[in-house]
């Protein structure tokens, strides 16, 4: 089985900045820079190409609502049919819907690991159901998810927290991480992280500035460190028009490589 990454050049449903439409191509460039190697941390090298294939864009220009919608969750769908396994590059969080909808649909009892300075759990947001503030109410609402775990948390208001609650999500606030040590998952797990979840001193090139979040030495922990068996993952809301340096997308590319690596590893676990 061959990981593939996607990119998915979206923003239309953000609710501040455009710009995260862009990141899919900032992404890969990071990803291949000189200034790093194609090694994971657990010595994976994905300079190989029986690893992983990069499966480019799904053309997205002048699509909108429904028909966004569409065209993603039918080439995700598509995708895992021909037997890979994803790494999604948002584009803004609205993606996770679709994406992950068609996870939920392949993957009986899905679970969800989502990472985020937000809870993106608003019933309507500015009168837009595909907003990048609603997808996990929208996938709440299928009644396919088994578990949705959200982490780093820390902009709860009272309408997301109602909200948490009539879903039952299990929410590991930012200022009580305690716990996360525990964290373990029957059956598969996809994964969404929000890149708003680290600390802007460690990744300033998003759209929503929110102080006191994760390290990006902690955002790998989680990856690296959860138990269950990962089946899919997405990088999103990098804005390379706020991000001068390119720190973010070096950021997002080392998430991606250790998203892959992790795909690999809990492949050939069940493969045993």
């Amino acid at each position: 089985m061959t990981i593939a990454l996607l990119g998915l050049p979206q923003d239309n449903n953000a609710s501040y900045l455009s710009g995260p439409a862009l990141a899919p191509q900032r992404i890969r460039e990071a990803l291949w820079s000189d200034s790093a190697n194609m090694f994971t941390e657990t010595g994976l090298d994905l300079g190989d190409p029986t690893i992983w294939t990069d499966s480019g864009n799904v053309a997205l220009e002048g699509l909108t609502g429904q028909s966004a919608y569409d065209a993603i969750y039918s080439a995700v769908t598509q995708r895992i049919a021909q037997g890979h396994r994803l790494v999604s590059l948002g584009g803004d969080h609205s993606i996770a819907f679709p994406v992950i909808h068609a996870h939920a649909n392949a993957y009986e009892g899905l679970n969800i690991l989502h990472i985020d300075a937000h809870p993106d759990l608003y019933d309507n947001m500015l009168d837009n159901k595909f907003s990048h503030a609603s997808p996990f109410a929208r996938l709440m609402e299928t009644g396919k998810i088994a578990r949705l775990v959200q982490v780093g948390i820390r902009t709860q208001n009272a309408h997301q927290k109602a909200q948490a609650e009539k879903f039952g999500v299990e929410t590991h606030e930012m200022r009580d991480l305690s716990k996360l040590a525990d964290l373990q998952f029957e059956g598969p797990v996809y994964l969404s992280f929000d890149l708003d979840a680290l600390d802007p001193a460690f990744a300033p090139g998003v759209s929503h500035f929110e102080p006191g979040g994760l390290s990006t030495r902690q955002g790998l922990d989680i990856i690296q460190n959860f138990k269950g068996q990962l089946v899919g993952a997405d990088v999103v809301e990098l804005n390379p028009l706020r991000d001068a340096n390119g720190m973010t997308a070096m950021v997002a590319a080392k998430l991606a490589k250790e998203l892959i690596a992790r795909l690999v590893a809990d492949q050939d676990a069940s493969d045993r």
